[in-house]
């Protein structure tokens, strides 16, 4: 059964007299099991609806000719989110403070969410019916959290000795023609090394069944209480970038592909220079953290023809102490065209600690500590994935009540030029 949230006017269903709050049970006597079931099931035709209305009378929608096409024109409310049940080391969950907001400690493990938004699931918590749904939707492709092929370290690393063997679980979808890209939470001294190398064989021998695979450094918050590995420093990440060079090596010889990628996190704490935007073709792991800053340096380069001048100007720019050495190139380029002075402000995170460097992890408290008492900013621009669709900040602090309490007009930006673009005086023809 999934509820019904939200009808959107003048649709299908307003016609038919589906109200918010309606359950839909069935679909051509199929039950209706979650949102999968019903974005995959109601495009059939004919089409028959066996609901039941908030006042508790059961109706029957009858379409002989299905949607056409159509939209059905309805919001669902959201599914049990299914939770994990390993207790990673590096989980960035268990890493949180006390005190925040409920939401944040879900930890969440469903392969739904993997396909439907490219959430990374470790299918450790499938059941058969579980695979046997993925088949039958092709849910593909599926973003995994691999951290290793080898069974025995897998238990270890996910801290569940319950958990299946992943390489039978991935070997059984590819069979039946579902695609993944994959992740490697590598920890030194567990899955680097001798059992990266397995995992990485694995993999490729699943052939085009896995698209792409992302190596990330570990990285653990002053909260971090689980953690008992090494940390991960220049020696094991430059170790790590040697690895991903070799295997996309083979890949774009053998495949014309790189096929593994290392996070920009990797290049970063490795003192390398990251790769140019032909490294990262279509960029399916940026949500990742893979091509993040190049994909920044590629939007900027191309938006800086939308600014006009802001000469005299003085722009404060928030940032997490990762990013801040790449920098100045960036606002070098925004100086020259705008004519604005641009002053760098890199923030360290006062609720993980210093070893989460992340801008987008900045958060309320930071951004006012930063900001407070600097009249003579004429603007900030902060990074705008710190603010969720809420408007909140991962400490709670509402970005309206921080931006009021400062002494400055604050704007949440992703690129630069999406805000000052708005801000700036057109150049003349």
């Amino acid at each position: 059964m999934v509820t019904v949230a939200r009808v959107h006017p003048e649709s299908i269903a307003q016609e038919l007299g589906v109200t918010r709050g309606t359950a839909l049970l069935r679909i051509n006597g199929r039950e209706l099991e979650d949102f999968l079931d019903w974005e995959f099931l109601s495009v059939d035709a004919p089409l028959l609806i066996e609901a039941k209305l908030p006042d508790g009378e059961l109706v029957e929608y009858e379409l002989e000719d299905g949607l056409e096409g159509e939209p059905f024109g309805i919001e669902l409310e959201p599914p049990t989110i299914r939770r994990c049940a390993n207790r990673c080391e590096f989980c960035f969950i268990e890493g949180l403070p006390k005190g925040l907001r409920r939401p944040l400690y879900v930890r969440d493990d469903d392969y739904r969410l993997s396909f439907a938004y490219g959430n990374f699931a470790t299918l450790s918590n499938l059941k058969e019916k579980d695979i046997a749904r993925i088949l039958e939707y092709r849910l593909s492709p599926l973003y995994v959290s691999v951290h290793a092929t080898p069974w025995e370290a897998r238990k270890v690393l996910l801290n569940n000795p319950r958990v299946p063997n992943i390489v039978d679980q991935l070997t059984r979808l590819a069979a039946g023609g579902i695609q993944f890209h994959g992740q490697m939470v590598v920890v030194p001294g567990l899955n680097d090394g001798a059992v990266l190398e397995q995992s990485l064989t694995d993999l490729w021998n699943l052939g085009d069944a896995v698209l792409s695979v992302a190596l990330v450094p570990v990285g653990v918050t002053q909260f971090s209480h689980l953690y008992s590995g090494k940390p991960m420093d220049a020696a094991n990440t430059q170790a790590l970038l040697a690895v991903v060079e070799r295997w996309a090596e083979r890949a774009l010889r053998e495949r014309d592909d790189r096929w593994v990628y290392g996070s920009d996190e990797l290049y970063l704490l490795a003192g390398r220079e990251l790769p140019g935007p032909e490294h990262y073709g279509d960029y399916a792991q940026i949500e990742n953290g893979v091509g993040a800053v190049t994909r920044l340096r590629e939007r900027l380069a191309a938006g800086l023809d939308q600014l006009g001048r802001l000469d005299g100007r003085r722009i404060g720019v928030v940032t997490g102490t990762s990013m801040a050495p790449l920098m100045p190139s960036l606002l070098a380029q925004l100086t020259a065209r705008t004519g604005a002075r641009f002053e760098l402000i890199p923030t360290e995170n006062s609720l993980f600690g210093p070893t989460v460097t992340t801008a987008g992890l900045l958060v309320g408290a930071d951004i006012t500590r930063a900001l407070a008492g600097r009249a003579d900013l004429d603007l900030a621009l902060i990074p705008a994935e710190s603010i969720n669709d809420d408007g909140l900040f991962l400490d709670e602090a509402r970005f309206v009540a921080v931006r009021e309490a400062l002494p400055m007009p604050v704007y949440p930006s992703y690129d630069f030029v999406d805000v000052l673009a708005a801000e700036a005086a057109p150049v003349a023809a």
